[in-house]
């Protein structure tokens, strides 16, 4: 079978090209995200696989549950997943076309994984450098990890950049190992 974002890519695009040429980039995304929620309830999965809840009635649920956030648009992709038997796609769908508004809007979610908690001014520098890096707007998504000794990992989508103390003595263990 394929990977869930293979099956669900052509269904974000769509959205993504809809909201796109509509200006509703914003609510598009939201509502996915509210969507995606929604599916990912247990009650609601539970709902999915079974063979006695018609797509009609799946499609019917997420849009109650979802409510106002669901435009027209919104409510018939939603009917269209169902219809395809795609809702449990929803997840992945929503993560896909945040990726693509991001990519439009010219910014880049990156996640900076550090020993310890980063400062206001630390944030603001490594902003600034991994904006003239990367050359979009950043926006940083800030965790700690104290395993890694030292230092920061950072992803920005394929990127990843390891400036932990871990990472470095991982890298030395091996080439003395090699």
């Amino acid at each position: 079978m394929a990977d869930k974002s293979t099956i669900a890519r052509p269904y974000a695009k769509a959205a993504f090209e809809e909201a796109r040429d509509h200006g509703r980039l914003g609510p598009w995304s939201e509502a996915l995200r509210t969507a995606a929620a929604v599916v990912r309830d247990s009650r609601v999965e539970a709902l999915l696989g079974n063979p006695r809840v018609t797509p009609e009635e799946l499609a019917t649920l997420v849009i109650e549950i979802a409510g106002p956030q669901l435009d027209e648009e919104g409510r018939n992709f939603v009917r269209t997943l169902a219809g395809n038997r795609r809702l449990p796609l929803l997840p992945e769908i929503a993560a896909l076309f945040d990726e693509l508004k991001s990519e439009a809007e010219g910014v880049v979610d990156v996640t900076v994984t550090s020993a310890a908690p980063l400062d206001d001014s630390q944030r603001g520098k490594l902003a600034a450098a991994l904006q003239r890096r990367l050359g979009r707007s950043v926006h940083l998504q800030c965790a700690t990890d104290p395993t890694l000794i030292g230092g920061a990992v950072l992803r920005a989508g394929d990127l990843v950049i390891d400036g932990s103390l871990r990472g470095r003595l991982e890298r030395i263990a091996y080439a003395l190992a090699g």
